[in-house]
């Protein structure tokens, strides 16, 4: 899957190019005492790096570029003394041989094994057992003769079994843990694969000595059990009816051009016949330097950092890259239908296709999506949702270089056909095409797309995905940025001018029904015997790069009293500050602590409260002036607590949130939008009962815990809701403002600013009269005065909230196997056990605990049942703590796997969960990790108020945090297995599987304890 292709920055009036080379801010160093010694010779004059920026540029960006052509985009954002890094490789899906589909992503995946030196122990041993592994695959794919391809097979397993035994398994995962790198993972698409980590600041050389390493070389160990966990992602795609839909639209709006001729993923012919020789090709053609980019975004050093890139990456030798040569595409002259089936909800998706991002047109698109659904305003926002004429529906725009698309998407609502929420969506388009859209709404667009923009500069993963993107489309940085000044001057006669040429009578028109996809395919469960991971094993170059030095992080832990500025704005109503001095962005939430436990006519409220106008309003009206305003509100119920939610432009935030009150407190009855979101709500259910992801982590897990009654099931019935009145959800949103509860505040104004109280206006003692107030310039703290006194309408005297309602918790002391049936390819599984009480006592053990068994890809389960045993392509498992005081915590497995190996993985999810294995090595790696991530977690901004917030609810008063460093430094193996064989092992596990029951293995469910098959009307309560 993508990250998102496109980071909005600002315009600028002026981008000139600028070639410079300069020093930057000091590196950390460590230092070491001063001592006289004599002169030595005078020290080569270090390399200069050329630069160049863009003026105006708000990420302040230097892009250099090696001598062997390597593209390096730098900014530095010392929010946290962290790094989001990014290795981008201009070679995706599209380049796939057309023998060869998915090579692309296997390689991706291949890319994480390791080196000659990396995750190697005996390279000359192993070698020679992978060149014949490579060797039998392409006897293997060459023939279809099914008695030499399981001959072959055999071989290559017995092979692989010996080749292992000279490696370490996950040791890149091990390695980037030890630095303490979060978000090890990559994606794939149609024109790139990128790498990417989230690195501590301090370890960027041996982050870059790991990088130039694997980009370096590619040897392709555990290759079969790897191609395993990549069916296993084939078959989650097979159970993914969005997924399938979109890969027919690609394959009617691309019949010549491989963005519809072959997927990322690749077929499951070509998957089950893999070619080492052909990837290894692939890698040497593609995994160029010239033909790679290194994004950075952090807190960095400029000069340092370059400096290091080039160290290693330096040495990796260019050579000319292939050219592509993109098919062209015939026009499409009428609609190309084509009918999806599947087990989830109906609905229908239609394509047009458009010129490849970087072209003019292209930019006008982005205009039209945002015309059409921009969350508050658009067209189909306002027609079609707001007004409640389909279920849902929505548009979004896939750019890539050589087309892109635009999609249209929509869900029905009960009785009404697919064609008839295809023509609604197509009028919409018609409007566009006509201009039949407000003048001011094209402006708004462009100042809420600047909104965005500035809270995207927050985020490093944002930015430095902004020169991924920039990089793999091919332009230069200045006309990346360029685009934006671009974009704020397109007119309505573009938009039409571009609408009235690309959607035409032609597009792809798919038809999602429900019903069994009798086209599937199944995938053959391979006949595996497990390999070594060799967990206390490390090569020489492990030892050597976690040897580099690097200066020290000490870890900044938050203190509320000082983070937080408290007061209350009235009796029993606080205030909760945090001073936002990075941008003009206001966040405020009013968090009261009741919820749909105490009422599920809270939720039904909150809901109803965005189809409902105000004054001289419509609902419609009052999301376009909250539009204008650059503003938005919110209004949600959890079981326990209700947000109500305004944010956006600070020097907006008195208008709106004048608004927003008067919407509070006298929001206008709409009987017929009531009885349509009721209509919506019973087809919603209706609908929940074909998402197996609903099934399984609510339905089934709630019922589990709870027993049909339960925070799930507690919801009003179908009749109830048929005989609601406006004035029942009106009443309880009035209410909100008349309980007790606390306002959170993130924005620019100053704290006085937000919290004083207005002074009494002082009477004129000739006319007896209040004196005409004083006026302010819009902006200054003295305007701000008072603003949530003023505006936040409360009654003298709030009302307590209502006593805490919660369902009591099942003992689950039983070993028991509930499953429900559903038509789908794998089957999912989790092991649920009941824990103890909360308790922060156990909190350091636990964080430790879960890091080391099964927190991510170097753990002990995803070692096992992953790169050893081929079982899954996810597999995890955690001891999860309660989020509230008195709640219990849960010991979490899960499991997904093609249904056919569900008995080898629920046994081995069992036995590690009972005997879990002791690897000191690993544990050092979970140590260093957690350490390492916490010395540089900055926690920040808006985040600062909800860890207050999460504290409170667990009994806290100081940022827990500070355990879970100071008492992991010490924990040993004896701990761990302590904790684990009080807390986990031998607890009767509660199994819950999902799955197919045609496909599903009953003897083998029944070995975990009492089989029984839940109904969607038991575990849903309709």
């Amino acid at each position: 899957m993508k990250n998102p292709s496109l980071l909005l920055l600002p315009a600028v009036a002026a981008l000139g190019l600028l070639t410079q080379c300069q020093s930057s801010k000091p590196a950390a160093t460590a230092t070491a005492p001063t001592t006289q010694t004599p002169a030595a010779p005078e020290a080569p004059k270090p390399k200069e790096y050329k630069y160049t920026t863009v003026e105006g540029d708000p990420l302040k960006t230097r892009i250099y570029t090696l001598d062997n052509g390597l593209t390096v985009y730098l900014s530095d954002y010392d929010d946290a003394p962290r790094i989001q890094t990014y290795v981008a490789v201009r070679a995706g899906s599209k380049n796939d041989p057309h023998d060869a589909t998915g090579l692309a992503h296997y390689l991706e995946h291949m890319v994480f094994k390791g080196t000659s030196r990396l995750g190697a122990q005996d390279f000359a041993a192993e070698k020679a057992e992978l060149a014949k592994i490579e060797a039998l695959y392409e006897q293997y794919r060459g023939t279809r003769d099914a008695a030499l391809r399981k001959k072959y097979y055999h071989q290559i397993d017995s092979v692989s079994g010996v080749a292992a035994k000279y490696a370490v398994a996950n040791e890149y995962d091990k390695l980037m843990g030890a630095i303490g790198a979060k978000g090890s993972n990559a994606y794939t698409s149609v024109e790139q694969t990128v790498y990417q980590e989230d690195i501590p600041s301090n370890r960027v050389e041996q982050w870059a000595s790991v990088q130039a390493e694997r980009f370096g070389e590619l040897v392709p160990r555990l290759f079969h059990t790897e191609l395993e966990a990549v069916y296993e992602e084939k078959n989650r795609g097979l159970d993914n009816d969005f997924s399938k839909e979109f890969e027919a639209l690609n394959r009617s709006l691309f019949q010549k051009h491989e963005y519809g001729t072959q997927t990322t993923i690749g077929t499951i012919e070509h998957l089950q016949n893999p070619s080492i020789t052909a990837i290894k090709a692939y890698f040497d053609r593609y995994y160029v330097p010239n033909n790679m980019a290194i994004a950075m975004s952090g807190d960095l050093d400029f000069d340092q950092t370059i400096r290091t890139i080039d160290q290693y990456f330096g040495k990796l030798k260019n050579k000319p890259v292939p050219a592509f040569t993109p098919a062209q595409e015939a026009p499409i002259t009428a609609p190309i239908v084509t009918e999806v089936k599947g087990p989830q909800a109906e609905n229908v998706m239609i394509g047009f296709r458009f010129p490849g991002t970087a072209t003019p047109d292209a930019l006008v698109l982005r205009m039209i999506d945002k015309i059409l659904t921009n969350g508050q305003a658009g067209l189909i926002d306002l027609n079609l949702n707001q007004k409640q004429a389909v279920l849902e529906a929505q548009s979004f725009a896939d750019f890539n270089n050589d087309y892109s698309t635009h999609v249209l998407y929509g869900t029905p609502r009960q009785g009404q056909s697919l064609d008839q929420v295809k023509a609604l969506m197509l009028a919409q388009l018609d409007k566009v095409k006509k201009g039949d859209f407000p003048e001011w709404l094209i402006p708004a667009i462009i100042n809420n797309e600047q909104l965005q923009r500035t809270k995207s500069y927050e985020s490093n993963e944002a930015r430095a995905g902004a020169f991924v993107s920039a990089f793999v489309a091919r332009e230069d940085w200045k006309d990346y940025l360029q685009q934006f000044e671009q974009f704020g001057k397109i007119t309505k006669a573009d938009v039409m001018r571009v609408a009235n040429e690309y959607y035409g009578p032609g597009y792809a028109l798919i038809y999602k029904r429900t019903g069994k996809d009798t086209s599937t395919p199944k995938v053959i469960k391979p006949a595996i015997t497990p390999v070594p991971v060799n967990r206390d094993a490390s090569s020489e170059y492990y030892k050597q790069v976690v040897a580099l030095q690097a200066p020290e992080l000490q870890p900044v832990f938050l203190d509320y009293k000082k983070d937080i500025q408290q007061t209350e704005l009235k009796p029993g109503l606080p205030l909760f500050y945090t001073r936002n001095s990075e941008n003009n962005l206001f966040s405020l939430f009013y968090v009261l602590d009741m919820g749909t436990n105490n009422d599920p006519k809270l939720g039904l409220a909150a809901d109803y409260l965005k189809y409902l106008g105000t004054g001289k309003y419509s609902a419609a009206q009052l999301q376009q002036e909250f539009y204008k305003l650059g503003c938005s509100f919110d209004v949600s119920s959890s079981p326990d607590r209700v947000f109500v939610s305004l944010s956006g432009l600070d020097k907006n935030m008195e208008p709106a949130l004048q608004l927003f009150e008067q919407l509070l407190n006298n929001p206008t009855p709409d009987p017929q939008a009531l009885k349509d979101m009721v209509a919506g709500i019973l087809k919603n259910r209706q609908d929940a009962k074909l998402n197996k992801g609903v099934i399984l982590s609510q339905a089934m897990l709630n019922y589990v815990k709870f027993g049909p009654k339960n925070p799930f099931t507690n919801i009003v019935s179908a009749q109830e809701l048929k005989s609601l009145k406006p004035q029942e959800l009106i009443s309880r949103i009035k209410q909100l403002e008349t309980y007790q509860h606390r306002v959170l505040y993130y924005g620019p104004r100053e704290f006085a600013a937000v919290a004083s109280p207005i002074p009494a206006r002082e009477i004129d003692p000739l006319t007896k009269k209040p004196k005409a107030q004083r006026t302010f310039q819009v902006g200054t703290v003295q305007e701000a005065e008072g603003v949530l006194l003023k505006l936040h309408h409360t009654p003298a005297q709030l009302t307590p909230t209502p006593p805490a309602k919660d369902f009591a918790e099942l003992p689950l002391k039983d070993r028991k196997v509930y499953w429900t049936d559903f038509n789908m390819v794998q089957a999912e599984i989790l092991f649920l056990s009941r824990g103890d009480a909360y308790d922060k006592a156990l909190v350091p053990t636990v964080s430790l605990y879960n890091e080391y068994f099964g927190g991510n890809m170097g753990s002990i389960v995803f070692q096992e049942l992953r790169e050893s045993k081929a079982l899954a392509y996810s597999a995890t498992s955690r001891y999860a703590n309660a989020d509230k005081v008195g709640r219990s915590n849960y010991q979490l497995s899960y499991i997904g796997t093609q249904a056919d190996k569900l008995p080898e993985a629920m046994a081995g999810m069992e036995t590690l969960l009972n005997d879990m294995p002791m690897a000191e090595a690993n544990l050092n790696i979970a140590r260093q990790s957690i350490r390492n991530s916490i010395a540089t977690e900055r926690i920040t901004k808006s985040d600062v108020l909800f860890a207050y917030e999460r504290a409170k609810r667990l009994g806290l008063d100081y940022d827990l945090r500070r355990d879970v460093y100071e008492q992991t430094a010490n924990m040993s193996l004896a701990d761990l297995k302590k904790f684990q064989e009080a807390r986990v092992k031998g607890r009767p596990q509660t199994v819950l599987v999902i799955g197919s029951k045609d496909r599903l293995n009953f003897k083998e469910l029944a070995k975990y304890g009492e089989v029984k098959q839940l109904t969607l009307k038991e575990i849903f309560g309709y």
